[in-house]
């Protein structure tokens, strides 16, 4: 999609710099998909303690320990 914003020079170049990416058009698809993944981790979080959950803690933790 093919559209012209106006964008925060100041933010632009600071993006840039902590990135390392070369131009504004990546500096935005990467700041869209950072936005897009940090809302869809929030949507995941909500789910926090909701879903039901069947084993047994002690036996994961203790198969770590064994080697074969």
């Amino acid at each position: 999609m093919r559209t012209n914003i106006v964008l925060d020079d100041k933010l632009v170049e600071r993006a840039q710099k902590l990135t390392g990416i070369k131009t504004k058009r990546e500096v935005v698809h990467e700041a869209l998909r950072l936005l897009i993944l940090l809302n869809e981790q929030g949507e995941v979080r909500a789910l926090r303690g909701k879903l039901p959950w069947d084993g047994n803690l002690e036996d994961q933790r203790q198969s770590r320990l064994k080697v074969n």
